[in-house]
């Protein structure tokens, strides 16, 4: 009969396991057989020393474990060239995170580099993806969107696509959104910043959010909480996929132990 939750780590195999054979554990890498027989080596030694032997009940994974074997998880078979390519972006995406980082709310460089554009139309969208639900959350939609995006995309990776190194570019794209949000919220008391279709001060998201929540004094509090929660993304998206990368290593190294 074939074994489909693992005796060990209680790893449920999955259809993507077909090509891992089945007596070997596609997460934590065990031989079921071998396993099973110390546990009934083992468990004969204790019959010795009890009258009724105790009887384990095996327990379903917890859901942090099943989220932590998600979060986690990387491919059966790893390539040398796909490792070092992801290696290489993760330095690139690395360089880049603490560049927008150390740049500090600056609307100069953070304005005018690649990703801003790349969070712009997401966020005019967002302005009508919430048009329904009033005019607070119509203005508040762009900035929310354009954060809510990546990190939306980033669980299509990990649960939909088991592709947790990409899951972790996505959720640097988050972290960068929010960074890139803070220059325009710092800008609320002057509504001095170009917009888009060059409305007027009338069209300035943060400055009618913060004036509608009789918060404007608070201005450069939200854009620096705004900075912060970003540069925190950024620091654990990298540590992220750097953790990725050492498993994708360990099993690179023993794919070519095996052979």
């Amino acid at each position: 009969m074939a074994i489909t939750s693992c005796p060990k780590c209680k790893y449920h195999r999955q259809a993507q396991d077909e090509q891992v054979h089945p007596d070997l554990c596609p997460h934590c890498g065990i031989v079921y057989s071998k396993f099973i027989a110390r546990q009934e080596a083992q468990h004969l030694q204790e019959e010795n020393f009890t009258a009724e032997p105790d009887i384990e009940i095996e327990a379903p994974p917890s859901l942090r474990q099943q989220l932590l074997t998600a979060f986690f998880a990387v491919p059966e078979k790893v390539s040398k060239e796909s490792f070092y390519a992801r290696a290489f972006l993760l330095c690139a995406f690395s360089i880049w995170g603490f560049y927008f980082i150390t740049a500090g709310i600056d609307w100069e460089i953070i304005g005018s580099s690649f990703m801003h554009n790349i969070n712009l139309p997401f966020h005019e969208f967002g302005h009508i993806l919430f048009m329904p639900f009033g005019e607070f959350m119509m203005i508040l939609g762009g900035s929310l969107f354009q954060v809510l995006l990546p990190l939306a995309l980033m669980l299509v990776f990990v649960f939909k696509q088991k592709d947790t190194f990409a899951g972790s570019i996505t959720l640097w794209w988050c972290g960068q959104s929010f960074i890139d949000v803070s220059p325009y919220i710092a800008d609320a008391q002057y509504r001095a910043l170009p917009l888009v279709g060059g409305g007027g001060e009338e069209s300035h998201d943060w400055g009618n959010l913060l004036t509608m929540m009789d918060a404007l004094e608070h201005t450069q509090a939200v854009a620096k909480t705004s900075f912060a929660i970003g540069t925190l993304i950024i620091i654990a998206a990298l540590l992220w996929g750097g953790w990725i990368l050492k498993l994708q290593k360990q099993k690179l190294v023993s794919m070519y132990d095996q052979t």
